[in-house]
């Protein structure tokens, strides 16, 4: 049992150690696994630990897992969920994904929702210093047996065509002042550039551009760091991958055939990556700011790295608008990737990106901030919904948040959900029951493994060589790296699927396999 820790016991001498890698995996882990046993079982799929679990909890906390997953987690999952649900505005529950697993502040795989009216917070720590971090999935009409002979010449030359690695700088050369436009316009800044074509920005979250950016309200330090990486991967466990549709694994065919995927064996190209320095320098500054300022609306935290403020203070609205400047850098950074995939396709296959169909399905974040309407008994209201290592899921009843595309269909919110690099990733779709968690769903796997200790029991050199083995070429920056994302230090992406679909947030649409993986 966990000791009751009331706001007047906080320590003082909590230190501010932002998180270094690209995932917010805090470097000091819980050795403990397994459940508290104050948790009650409320269905197949969803736990819950009450409020008297800690007497500051305002809400109680779900976590959403399958009983092999749940007993598997790391004691420090349960510790900062109930932290979460102390946060001042909090509604509903504290919520935790079954790919839920050790962060910074939130647990990645959180989801909460606050209320502005009543002094609802937002926090960095809820939101991850890699903003919008996310993941975008784009089709081609290639098949397998035609890619496969010449996996080695793409992935060689996509590692060559999209920079990888800590600190690296992007191909696209502006100015810091033309930066500025890129944050405010995001993605449809590509589509004035030449990085994309018109009718991605209708397959992107938000349409590439959140409009609340505020470029005022980020630091020069932070446009130094940033205004030079775009088309930049980064490092951890971000990467380009080919992938190809699993034999048998087509689950819902008319929906997969809306998202441009039709036959078993089409190869598809997944990306996952962020706003890399840029976000991290942006989280940091007003996480400092939020640590000075709590005093004054007399919030106490259970942990200073959820450092935070009301949503309607003027600091408040100041990281809010620097976030959105952070998270349409990202949107940007991943179209620009795009455009450098069609164009080593279009070179490598000897024909037009537009021949080979490589459309984009879907782009969506997976940490930030958002605000939102949902019904809280039965009364609609405007909430700031953090989704940290978690994955928007909009269900196909709310048509005016998809793309016309999908909602003329009624078709739910593509959800795309990587896996380990080993082991294969899935594409899903939102439903109308994913309400229950203001629609959101998992991101990825999960880890269950350190990203340290994953070292250690890991030669990435020999994990490469077994991996080509096994049909995945994969060039990747270190071989420290690449032990770092070995399959076996990732949960069962098969279970955090079905968890999420017995507990009706999404519902699987197709499965992939990776052949290809350029590995950051």
């Amino acid at each position: 049992m966990t000791e009751k820790t009331t706001p007047s016991e906080i320590p003082t001498n909590i230190s501010h150690n932002a998180p270094t890698s690209s995932s917010d995996e805090f470097v000091q882990r819980p050795q403990r696994v397994g459940p508290p046993d104050e948790i009650k079982r409320i269905s197949e799929c969803v736990w819950e630990l009450p409020t008297s679990y800690k007497s500051s909890m305002r809400v109680p906390a779900r976590i959403y897992a399958t009983e092999g997953i749940i007993n598997a987690m790391d004691a420090g999952v349960f510790d900062q969920v109930t932290n979460v649900a102390s946060l001042p505005g909090i509604v509903k529950y504290a919520y935790c994904m079954p790919d839920g697993h050790w962060g910074y502040g939130f647990p990645i795989g959180g989801v909460a929702a606050f209320d502005p009216a009543v002094g609802g917070v937002i926090s960095p720590g809820g939101i991850g210093f890699d903003v919008n971090c996310g993941m975008r999935l784009i089709t081609t009409n290639l098949m397998i047996d035609e890619v496969k002979p010449k996996i080695k010449q793409l992935v060689d030359e996509l590692y060559k065509a999209v920079p990888a690695g800590v600190g690296c700088k992007g191909f696209v050369k502006i100015s810091k002042e033309e930066f500025t436009n890129v944050m405010v316009e995001g993605a449809q800044w590509c589509v004035k550039n030449g990085y994309a074509w018109p009718e991605d920005i209708d397959h992107i979250e938000d349409r590439g551009r959140i409009t609340f950016a505020n470029p005022l309200k980020v630091s020069d330090r932070a446009v130094k760091r940033g205004f030079d990486q775009l088309g930049t991967l980064g490092s951890g466990n971000h990467y380009l991958e080919i992938q190809e549709v699993k034999e048998g694994m087509i689950f819902d065919p008319d929906v997969a055939r809306a998202m441009g995927i039709t036959k078993v064996g089409q190869v598809v190209v997944m990306v996952h990556c962020g706003s890399r320095g840029f976000g991290h320098q942006i989280a940091t500054d007003h996480l400092k700011v939020f640590l000075d300022v709590m005093p004054k609306y007399g919030i106490a935290v259970l942990d200073k790295e959820l450092a935070c403020a009301p949503f309607n203070s003027p600091e408040g609205q100041d990281y809010y608008g620097a976030m959105a400047c952070a998270a349409n850098m990202a949107f940007a950074n991943r179209q620009v990737i795009t455009q450098r995939i069609r164009d080593v396709f279009a070179h490598v296959f000897g024909r037009s990106a537009r021949e080979m169909e490589m459309n984009l399905v879907y782009d969506v974040a997976h940490n930030i901030a958002k605000v939102e309407k949902y019904k809280i008994d039965g009364v609609e209201k405007e909430l700031v919904v953090h989704r940290k290592g978690s994955t928007r899921a909009f269900g196909p009843s709310r048509t005016a948040d998809l793309p016309a595309v999908f909602a003329a269909k009624g078709i739910g919110q593509p959800v795309i959900l990587g896996g380990s690099m080993e082991t294969g990733s899935y594409l899903l779709v939102g439903v109308d029951g994913s309400e229950e968690t203001f629609c959101s769903t998992a991101h990825g796997a999960g880890r269950t493994m350190s990203r340290a200790q994953a070292k250690r029991e890991v030669h990435g050199r020999e994990l490469q060589k077994d991996m080509e083995k096994r049909g995945i070429y994969v060039h990747a920056v270190t071989m420290d790296g690449l032990a770092e994302e070995a399959g076996r230090a990732y949960k069962d992406v098969d279970d955090v699927v079905m968890a999420l679909e017995r507990a009706g947030i999404t519902k699987r649409v197709v499965a992939l396999k990776p052949i290809g993986n350029v590995k950051g």
